[in-house]
């Protein structure tokens, strides 16, 4: 198994106790503490520019700045967003920019990309909120656009929501035809086959029953389009409270609880903490290790883990490299 491990940029909450001035900084040195060990093969950014499950005035670093300076700031990690929201940004434009950092991290950008959900971000920066049917279409056709651009240094294509002519990109990015495609999210009819035809990486459901069927679906659109469904390595992402016994494991969940509590509801702290209790990243180091090698049987093969408090504390991502990733490996 690989592992990916996401820096804290604000969208969580996961930066408000640390003043605006040194937010870049605490980044940089997350990024830099994981680009110098070997644990962590990637380091991944949100692309969002308000904070969630509700919008606020507290820090959100936009991500495609963030893997600029991130490429500029490392060595070895390679960079990734999950996930790029096609339609923030004009495809053409951004394959210009994913071209350029390609260079400036000397070949280690990976391309995140899906068709996007935060309707308050979609509607507050006056992109409209199409219906999915018209994302997942930008998305599709936007992939085109990438894969022209990386591949020949030129891009047509008179789309339905998309134009370009002759769009030129050079220099080409230096991984030969382009960053690999990360196509995230588990729409069975449309984002997974967009996914069979297109993506080296998938990213969908952590959760044994759920991650068994949509890589049923994902195998059953390969079938169909002609690609080879084992060529595709399948990902997963997962907040992680880990502990050495369940009372650290108790004791991190609540650090959490209070630090959010003066931004979010009670209902939605418990909406936030559905992503983590129960699921493969929170437990004891035993218990994590055994629900992720579950999924590893399953095929999952390729993890990507937020700790809430990173920006703070760092014993926990220090316990999972020393005591789970040595495991899964």
């Amino acid at each position: 198994m690989e592992f990916g491990l996401f820096v804290p940029q604000g969208w969580r909450f996961d930066l408000t106790e640390v003043e605006d001035a040194r937010q870049w900084s605490v980044m940089r040195d997350l990024a830099q503490r994981a680009d110098r060990g070997d644990h962590w093969q990637s380091l991944w950014v949100y692309d969002h520019f308000h904070t969630t499950p509700v919008p606020s005035e507290e820090a959100t670093h936009e991500a495609w700045t963030l893997m600029a300076a991130l490429a500029a700031s490392t060595e070895r990690i390679r960079l990734g967003q999950m996930c790029t929201c096609m339609a923030y940004r004009n495809p053409m434009y951004l394959a210009k920019v994913a071209a350029t950092i390609d260079h400036v991290s000397q070949g280690r950008l990976e391309m995140g990309i899906g068709g996007g959900w935060y309707e308050h971000e979609w509607r507050a920066y006056g992109y409209g909120f199409p219906r999915a049917g018209v994302r997942l279409g930008m998305l599709d056709e936007g992939v085109q656009i990438f894969k022209q651009a990386w591949a020949t240094g030129h891009a047509t294509l008179d789309g339905q929501h998309y134009q370009v002519d002759d769009a030129l990109c050079f220099p080409l990015p230096l991984q030969a035809g382009g960053p690999p495609l990360w196509i995230a999210g588990g729409g069975e009819k449309v984002t997974l086959r967009i996914a069979a035809q297109h993506a080296r990486y998938t990213n969908f459901a952590g959760t044994p029953e759920d991650f068994t069927h949509k890589s049923e679906v994902l195998a059953q659109h390969c079938r169909e389009v002609g690609t080879d469904f084992d060529a595709i390595t399948r990902s997963s992402n997962y907040n992680v409270f880990i502990g050495r016994d369940e009372a650290e494991v108790a004791e991190r969940r609540q650090t959490y609880v209070n630090r959010v509590k003066g931004h979010l509801s009670e209902e939605k702290i418990e909406q936030q903490l559905g992503g983590f209790d129960g699921m493969p990243g929170t437990g004891t180091v035993e218990q994590v290790v055994e629900k992720l090698t579950q999924m590893r049987d399953l095929g999952m093969t390729y993890g990507i883990f937020y700790f809430p408090e990173a920006a703070y504390d760092t014993s926990g991502i220090e316990l999972f490299e020393n005591e789970v990733i040595p495991a899964l490996r």
